[in-house]
């Protein structure tokens, strides 16, 4: 029960899952018989890192300035969320230069994932919307008010929020007392947020 285990997609977290399981019977079976399998069940802290963080943030809400009943958005209604909010603004009837959904929801999430400002991600990775900056930027500041307005997290503000919350020296020392040890499938695949989430759980690297 203070194992935390992270991956990338749900079918990586059941097999994670499992196989933690399976090593905890083989190495029990013969100290405590029939009792490894049902202490192979306290494995309850394994998942993908948007999983926990949703868990977490839930405990820990108040603290970072959350109502603990919000609900989560996943790619597709954020996306229909921010459409919503480009539309009122007027964005969709720009013609088709203006980037749709998607991209918008695309640069978004990149720019919390890799903690890069908007300029630096437009011109790094979007650069045919460049010339939109100062419109973009007023839609995605609209899209956060709006998802704050209506109590709603998308995946990507699942980690912004569990980063923000790890930023608070004392949260932090709290969230990182339940967990003796901190394991991560494929952690070369993780992202900024991702490496200073984990950095802050074991800051000594020990764990």
């Amino acid at each position: 029960a203070r194992i935390l285990m992270l991956t990338f997609t749900r079918r990586s977290a059941v097999e994670m899952k499992r196989r933690a399981n399976e090593i905890m019977r083989e190495a029990l079976d013969d100290k405590l018989g029939g009792k490894a399998a049902a202490l192979s069940q306290r494995l309850i802290w394994a998942g993908t890192f948007h999983s926990i963080g949703n868990r977490l943030l839930r405990h820990y809400a108040k603290h970072v300035g959350l109502d603990p009943s919000f609900s989560v958005l996943d790619r597709s209604d954020a996306a229909d969320l921010l459409d919503t909010v480009r539309t009122e603004m007027g964005y969709s009837g720009k013609g088709q230069r203006f980037p749709r959904k998607d991209t918008c929801l695309g640069i978004y999430s990149y720019r919390v994932n890799t903690q890069k400002s908007l300029k630096e991600t437009l011109e790094g990775q979007y650069g045919w919307c460049a010339n939109w900056e100062e419109d973009i930027a007023k839609l995605l500041r609209a899209y956060v008010e709006r998802k704050s307005q209506y109590r709603v997290l998308d995946l990507d503000d699942l980690l912004l929020y569990w980063h923000a919350m790890m930023s608070e020296e004392r949260i932090a020392k709290s969230v990182a007392a339940h967990f003796d040890h901190v394991l991560v499938d494929e952690y070369q695949d993780t992202n900024k947020l991702q490496g200073d989430i984990l950095a802050a759980l074991k800051p000594d690297g020990q764990g």
